[in-house]
C-alpha cells in the first residue's frame, strides 16, 4: 500500500477544519473555541476561561457541527479533520438564545445597583442573545451571602453557577476553598466552613466572575465603570513586576486590575498588588514639608525644607553623609541619589536595607531563567524561601509546573512552610545549616538527573547573617547540578538601583550604623520598620541629622529626622523599574499627588540645585533619566561576616506578607486579611519545653542591639534549634540578630 500524500503546508500536528466558511489550520486535540479564539471568530461562553480546567456546564457556547445531530459545546468538543462549524446558523443561534433565557430566569436584574454594571460578561450577551421580554412568571430563587473575608463582596443570587471561581481556587490557588453545595436547582457556591478566603490570589475571582456574584469590596459602590481612566502601572511589593492598570478617577485612585503579560504575571494578580492602594490616602501621608523645632514640627514652603535639608548636607564632609534608600525606589531615583552622592563626595550609598551579609558584595541578578521557563523545568529547589508569601505569582507558576508537567519540587528551609504544590523532598533545617544542606547527596542527584533544574534562593537566605556562606553554596550547587541559579532580588527595584549605582564605593548599610555617619539622607523608607537591623538603625539615627524623602510622615519617621520632604509614591509619578527577569518596565502616573507632595526626581533636582552640584539642570524626566545614568561605582565594598551571638536559638526571619512595605501596612482590608498575623514567636516544642514556655505565653526575646516581648506560638513546623518570626512589624523589628536568647515573662 503506498504512502498517502500529504500537504506540505500543514504540520503533522495539526488538521483543517471550517469555521463559518473560513478554512483553519489549527493543533490537534484543541477545542472548536480555541481554535474560533484563535481566528478572532467570536463564540459566546460564560464558564470557559482559557486559564481554567474545561467545565462544560454553562452550554452558552453551543454551535452547529455539520453531521452532528445536536448543537455542540464549543469548549469541550474537539476539532476533527474535516470538520465544518457554523456558529452564526439558525441551530445555532437559537440554542444560544435558549440558554440565555434559562441563565436570565433565576437572575435578578439588578444591573442599575450591580458593581459589575458596565463590565459585566452577562451583561453584554443578553444584549446579543436574550429577550426583550421574560416568559418566566415564577418567583425567583433567593440565595444567602456569605461573608468571604474583607477583600471580595458576595451577592450570590447574581450567580450563575459557571464554576470559574470554584477551579481557580482550585487549579490556580491551590486551596480548593469555594465548591457547589446541594444539587439541582438548589445548587448554590460558597466556602464549605464559612470562613473568609484565605488564598493570597481571593482578588482574582472578582476578574474571572462574568457576572455581579463576586466584587471588589474595597471598590464596593464607589464609581462606574466609564467614569474611571486606566493607566498602566505596575506592582512595586515584589520583584515580580506585575503588570495591573490603575482605575483613576478624579486623581483618586479607586482599584487595580491585572494587565495581561504572559511572560510576567499572566492575567494574574497577588491581592497585596491588587488592594494596596488603600495605602496612599492614609492620615499620617507626607503631604507637605516638615522641619523639626525642639520637640515638635512645623509645616513649611518647599523653599524653607529645602534650604533645610541643603544645611544639613552642606555642613558634613561628604564621608560623614550616609544615603539610604528603599529598594522599591524608582530607577530616576536612585540615578538622582547616585548622583547626588558622588556630588557629596560620599561613597556611603545603599539600597539593600533587608541584607545582614555584605562580606561577598553580592548585588541583586536576573534570574537565570525566565519566569516562563521557571515554569518548563524538571525539578526546582527552593532554598531559604516562603515563596508563597514573598512572590505569590511565582508560588502560582511553581504549583502550575508541579499539577501540570509533574515537576519535582524540593525545597530547604528554617520552616516547613505552607505550599499548595506537593514536595517531592524537604530539609527542615536552622538558617546556619542551609548551605550545608546543599551538600546533600540525594539533593543533588535528583537536581543532576533533570533535563532542565532551577534553584531558586529567596529572602530568608539572602537576608541572613550568614547570606553569603548560602549564596556560595546554592552557587556550587548550581555549577555541580548544571541548575539555573535564581536568586529573588530583595525588593521591588533592587536590579534597577544596583544598575543605576546605589552602591557603596565606602561604607555599605551595616558599616554606615556600626560606625554611624554625622548625617543621613534616608529615601522611602519606614525607619522603625525596613530595616533589617531595627536597633542598630535607630540607635544611629537618632543620633544623627537625618534628611528623610518620604511617602508618610509617621511617628518612627518623626522620631529620627529632622528635615521631611514629601514625595509621590509609585502609582503616583512616571517611574521605571526593572524585575527579576531583568526586565525594565515603566509606569504612567496615575493618582494625583497629596497635597504639595511631588515627584521625588523633581525634588532631588531641587536640592542639587541647591547644593550647587553638577548634573542637576535637567526641566523633565527624560533629562532626570540621562543625568543618573552611568555613575555607577567600579567596585562595591564590602565588610566583614556579621558576628552573631554562639548562644541562643538561631533566628529565622520572614517578611510577613501584609508588612512588606509602608504602602501595605497601610492598607486596612490588607491589614484585615486571614494571612496577615500578629507579631509572635514560633517556636519548636521541645525549644518550647527546654525554655519553659507554652503557646500563647509571652516571652522575653533578646538579640543583637534590641529586645522584644512577644506572644509565643508552639509549631513542630519550626527546625529545631531555631525562632521564627515576620518581620514589618514594630514589635519584631529589633530583634536582628542571628540568635536570640529566650526566657518566660
Amino acid at each position: 500500500m503506498s504512502a498517502q500524500p500529504t500537504n506540505p503546508a500543514i504540520p503533522p500536528d495539526h488538521v483543517t477544519v471550517e469555521i463559518d466558511g473560513q478554512a483553519l489550520v489549527v493543533p490537534k486535540n484543541s477545542m472548536i473555541i480555541q481554535a474560533a479564539d484563535k481566528a478572532g471568530i467570536p463564540i459566546p461562553r460564560f464558564c470557559y476561561h482559557d486559564k481554567l480546567a474545561i467545565a462544560a456546564n454553562c452550554r452558552m457556547c453551543l454551535v452547529d457541527v455539520e453531521k452532528m445531530p445536536k448543537p455542540a459545546p464549543a469548549c469541550a468538543t474537539p476539532v476533527m479533520d474535516g470538520m465544518k462549524i457554523a456558529t452564526r446558523s439558525e441551530k445555532a443561534l437559537k440554542s444560544q438564545r435558549n440558554v440565555m433565557e434559562f441563565l436570565l430566569i433565576n437572575h435578578p436584574l439588578d444591573c442599575p445597583i450591580c458593581d459589575q454594571g458596565g463590565e459585566c460578561e452577562l451583561q453584554d450577551l443578553s444584549l446579543g442573545y436574550g429577550r426583550s421580554v421574560s416568559r418566566f412568571n415564577e418567583r425567583k430563587r433567593v440565595v444567602p451571602d456569605e461573608d468571604i473575608g474583607p477583600l471580595v463582596a458576595t451577592e450570590m443570587t447574581r450567580c450563575i453557577q459557571c464554576t470559574r471561581c470554584i477551579r481557580f481556587t482550585a487549579d490556580i490557588a491551590g486551596t480548593y476553598e469555594l465548591g457547589g453545595m446541594y444539587r439541582g436547582e438548589n445548587l448554590q457556591i460558597g466556602t464549605y466552613d464559612g470562613k473568609p478566603l484565605t488564598t493570597e490570589l481571593s482578588g482574582n475571582v472578582i476578574d474571572v466572575c462574568p457576572v455581579g456574584a463576586l466584587t471588589n469590596k474595597v471598590f464596593q459602590f464607589r464609581a462606574r465603570p466609564w467614569e474611571l481612566t486606566a493607566r498602566e502601572s505596575i506592582g512595586y511589593h515584589d520583584a515580580m513586576g506585575s503588570n495591573l492598570f490603575l482605575h483613576v478617577r478624579r486623581g483618586e485612585v479607586l482599584r487595580t486590575v491585572p494587565r495581561e503579560n504572559e511572560a510576567v504575571n499572566e492575567c494574574w494578580l497577588s491581592d497585596r498588588d491588587r488592594y494596596s492602594h488603600q495605602g496612599l490616602l492614609a492620615e499620617d501621608r507626607a503631604v507637605r514639608p516638615l522641619l523639626r523645632e525642639g520637640d515638635g514640627w512645623r509645616e513649611a514652603s518647599w523653599a524653607e525644607g529645602l534650604a533645610a535639608a541643603a544645611a544639613i548636607l552642606r555642613a558634613q564632609s561628604g564621608d560623614e553623609i550616609g544615603v539610604l534608600a528603599h529598594p522599591a525606589t524608582s530607577s530616576e531615583e536612585g540615578g538622582l541619589l547616585a548622583l547626588l552622592a558622588s556630588g557629596l563626595g560620599s561613597g556611603n550609598l545603599d539600597h539593600r536595607i533587608f541584607n545582614r551579609d555584605f562580606s561577598d558584595g553580592a548585588v541583586a541578578q536576573p534570574f537565570a531563567l525566565s519566569l516562563a521557563e521557571v515554569e518548563q523545568a524538571d525539578v526546582v529547589v527552593v532554598v531559604g524561601s516562603n515563596i508563597r508569601h514573598e512572590l505569590p505569582l511565582l508560588h502560582a507558576r511553581l504549583r502550575k509546573a508541579q499539577t501540570k508537567r509533574n515537576t519535582r519540587i524540593h525545597v530547604v528551609n528554617p520552616v516547613d512552610f505552607d505550599f499548595t504544590f506537593d514536595i517531592a523532598g524537604k530539609r527542615i533545617v536552622p538558617p546556619s545549616r542551609l548551605a550545608a544542606a546543599l551538600d546533600d547527596a540525594a539533593l543533588r542527584e535528583a537536581a543532576s538527573g533533570a533535563r532542565k533544574a532551577v534553584v531558586i534562593v529567596g529572602g530568608i537566605a539572602e537576608n541572613h547573617p550568614q547570606a553569603a556562606a548560602i549564596r556560595a553554596a546554592a552557587s556550587a550547587f548550581a555549577a555541580a547540578t548544571g541548575a539555573a541559579l535564581c536568586r529573588i532580588p530583595q525588593g521591588a527595584n533592587a536590579l534597577g538601583l544596583a544598575r543605576a549605582g546605589v552602591l557603596p564605593s565606602r561604607r555599605d548599610v551595616a558599616a554606615m550604623f556600626a560606625e554611624p555617619r554625622k548625617a543621613y539622607l534616608i529615601y522611602g523608607i519606614e525607619p522603625g520598620l525596613d530595616f533589617a537591623e531595627g536597633g542598630a538603625a535607630q540607635k544611629a539615627l537618632k543620633a544623627a541629622k537625618v534628611v528623610a524623602f518620604s511617602h508618610y510622615a509617621c511617628k518612627s519617621t518623626r522620631n529620627v529626622a529632622d528635615v521631611i520632604l514629601p514625595i509621590g509614591a509609585l502609582p503616583e509619578i512616571e517611574a521605571t523599574l526593572t524585575n527579576l527577569d531583568g526586565v525594565e518596565q515603566r509606569t504612567q502616573a496615575g493618582g494625583k499627588l497629596p497635597g504639595e507632595a511631588r515627584e521625588g526626581w523633581r525634588v532631588l533636582r531641587a536640592l542639587g540645585g541647591e547644593l550647587q552640584l553638577a548634573g542637576f539642570g535637567f526641566t523633565d524626566i527624560a533629562g532626570a533619566r540621562a543625568a543618573g545614568a552611568g555613575v555607577a561605582p567600579a567596585t562595591v565594598a564590602t565588610s566583614a561576616v556579621p558576628q552573631a551571638a554562639k548562644e541562643g536559638l538561631e533566628l529565622a526571619v520572614s517578611a510577613a506578607i501584609y508588612r512588606t512595605d509602608a504602602v501595605v501596612r497601610r492598607a486596612a482590608a490588607l491589614q484585615a486579611h486571614p494571612l496577615n498575623l500578629a507579631p509572635r514567636l514560633v517556636l519548636n516544642p521541645a525549644d518550647a519545653q527546654a525554655a519553659g514556655l507554652q503557646a500563647g505565653q509571652v516571652a522575653k526575646v533578646g538579640g543583637g542591639d534590641g529586645a522584644a516581648t512577644l506572644p509565643v506560638a508552639v509549631d513542630a513546623r519550626v527546625a529545631p534549634g531555631a525562632a521564627w518570626i515576620e518581620s514589618g512589624h514594630g514589635a519584631t523589628s529589633p530583634l536582628g540578630a542571628g540568635r536570640v536568647t529566650v526566657v518566660g515573662a
